[in-house]
């Protein structure tokens, strides 16, 4: 959603200090995203663009139901050990990710915004391990959700595929269809499986090395997908995600469990 009335003061890069400055806010927002080749025909901010849109526009939501959040830059950078050799695939370790969310929340907490909601659009990011880190550093409740899994893909997708597949398409087609290449031009995203059983069922687990997964960077068919699937999944989560953002704002972190 692009603004019409002037700025958003529930996104950071659009307000000013006389609107923040005369704001208590109840929650933060960080984007964080990747920059990773996504088949031939999306673009390589794939992964930041849909996590920032869906943090803006969730945080719209719960603003006009009466909560106070702010939706901070987007962390353009992920997790790309397994595509280090795939050109411009920017890879950060988790331990400099650690490092980064560290000092944001030292930010926050000094700043008196005491809950902060890491929205994560990228599947090599796995936060869990570090907010268990930095969470007991700080006065900040730190929540995470990954946003493409805030509702059921499947009632609104064939197949969402894994990575630049129908899911990630139509979202592109609906929110920046000037990026996306006509699908005539996309790869067909079929990844090999794992040689070893218990990798290829799932129950073990090692990381996939990219090259020697997919031809084209693509794992899932983008061929069916269309804008109006992207923009019913776009208002489905952003939707869910807003009504969590309302009823956490409004809940004392001091009081979380019944």
């Amino acid at each position: 959603m692009v603004p019409t009335d002037g700025p958003r003061p529930y996104v950071l890069t659009e307000t000013n200090w006389q609107a923040v400055s005369r704001t208590k806010y109840d929650i933060a927002v960080l984007p964080w995203g990747a920059t990773e080749a996504h088949n031939f025909h999306l673009p390589y901010a794939c992964d930041t663009i849909q996590a920032e849109r869906v943090a803006i526009e969730a945080a719209r939501i719960a603003w006009e139901g009466g909560a106070r959040v702010i939706v901070l830059p987007p962390i353009p950078y992920g997790v790309q050990t397994g595509q280090l050799d795939i050109p411009l695939c920017v890879n950060v370790n988790p331990s400099t990710q650690a490092a980064l969310l560290n000092d944001i929340v030292h930010s926050l907490a000094g700043q008196g915004i005491h809950k902060l909601v890491v929205l994560n659009g990228h599947g090599g990011n796995e936060f869990k391990a570090i907010i268990r880190e930095v969470q007991p550093r700080h006065d900040v409740l730190i929540c995470l959700l990954n946003w493409y899994t805030s509702v059921d893909a499947s009632k609104t997708f064939d197949e969402p595929g894994d990575h630049a597949g129908e899911l990630e398409t139509s979202m592109l087609l609906h929110l920046v269809p000037q990026l996306v290449l006509p699908l005539q031009q996309a790869g067909s995203g079929a990844a090999k499986p794992f040689r070893v059983r218990a990798l290829r069922e799932g129950w073990v687990w090692t990381p996939r090395h990219w090259r020697k997964t997919s031809a084209d960077t693509g794992v899932g068919d983008p061929a069916r997908s269309t804008a109006e699937k992207g923009a019913a999944f776009f208002a489905a989560a952003t939707a869910r995600i807003g009504d969590f953002l309302l009823e956490l704002a409004r809940t004392d972190r001091e009081a979380l469990y019944e």
